[in-house]
């Protein structure tokens, strides 16, 4: 078998295994929503919160609303983000819209306890959508229509979500009242978090940029004690003119307190900063024994 065909056969997998992942995604959302929120008139934020008022309001199956609402954003995610993003969202948004019609009669697992429905709602909800969007798909639109506006307005992505939720709020409140929208938006923080940690991964991942007057024992150090390479790039003071080597170290999030550590033993006045890192690939990173 040829390389090239191998190849071919090797990217059909892939997008197939994430198509099921966002598929399994999308029903995990639906029975946060069929089986905890929407029973205990809690509803979430974006498009489908607008659906779910909708369904309340006239009467209307919730998985028919998800699917017509989302359309527009489906083709706004096709223009500014690609092809291959919008079909997945295509898949992603079917299947919540399917999901939540052979999930409405599932029995209702919390009833009453406003704590937990809210936490365990967000939890189940953000969890099937960062799934969803860790493999290329989205189930809500109004990310995309946030995107859309920042280009226009001048305002950021997340100042343009955090809007346009509010709106959603206000009229989810119309339905299930001042107290259901409150719970709905600590639903919907609470979602946005695990999404953030789903996308990321749990352990992540961080950059630790220093400017140490012992570069070389600095990275021997970090070499020995947790397994880690490191790179220097030449910087400049800008005020002093003097040259420094600027040391740029990727580590697991759970050797950050190691880290500092060792930075302190070596030089207790080096200029450090430190910055959160989303993925990592590639190279020879991986976890290690710390010393």
């Amino acid at each position: 078998m040829s390389t090239v065909i191998k190849q071919k056969r090797t990217s059909r997998l892939k997008k197939v295994s994430r198509a099921l992942a966002v598929i399994i995604g999308a029903f995990i959302a639906a029975y946060g929503l069929e089986a905890i929120l929407i029973p205990n008139n809690v509803s979430d934020g974006g498009v489908t919160g607008l659906s779910i008022v909708g369904s309340q309001l006239f009467e209307l199956p919730l998985g028919i609303l998800i699917a017509v609402l989302n359309i527009p954003f489906v083709f706004l995610g096709y223009k500014q983000i690609g092809k291959s993003f919008a079909i997945f969202s295509v898949i992603g948004i079917a299947s919540l819209a399917y999901g939540t019609s052979i999930m409405h009669h599932v029995p209702t697992i919390i009833q009453g306890d406003t704590l937990l429905v809210t936490v365990i709602g967000g939890i189940i909800i953000g969890f099937g959508m960062g799934l969803a969007l860790r493999n290329g798909g989205a189930l809500d639109g109004i990310d995309m229509l946030a995107v859309l506006l920042s280009r226009k307005l001048p305002f950021g992505t997340s100042d343009l979500i955090l809007f346009l939720n509010l709106f959603v709020f206000i009229v989810v409140s119309t339905v299930f009242g001042l107290q259901g929208a409150f719970l709905s938006g600590i639903a919907y923080f609470i979602a946005s978090k695990v999404i953030h940690t789903v996308e990321e991964g749990l352990s992540g991942s961080k950059t630790f940029k220093i400017i140490t007057t012992h570069p070389e024992l600095m990275v021997e150090t970090i070499r020995d004690r947790l397994g880690r390479s490191a790179t220097y790039n030449i910087v400049e003071g800008g005020y002093s003119n003097e040259q420094f080597k600027e040391i740029t170290c990727v580590i697991n999030r759970l050797e950050d307190s190691k880290m500092k550590e060792i930075i302190y033993e070596i030089d207790k006045n080096a200029f450090v900063a430190v910055y959160d890192v989303a993925e990592v690939k590639g190279g020879n990173f991986k976890k290690r024994d710390i010393h």
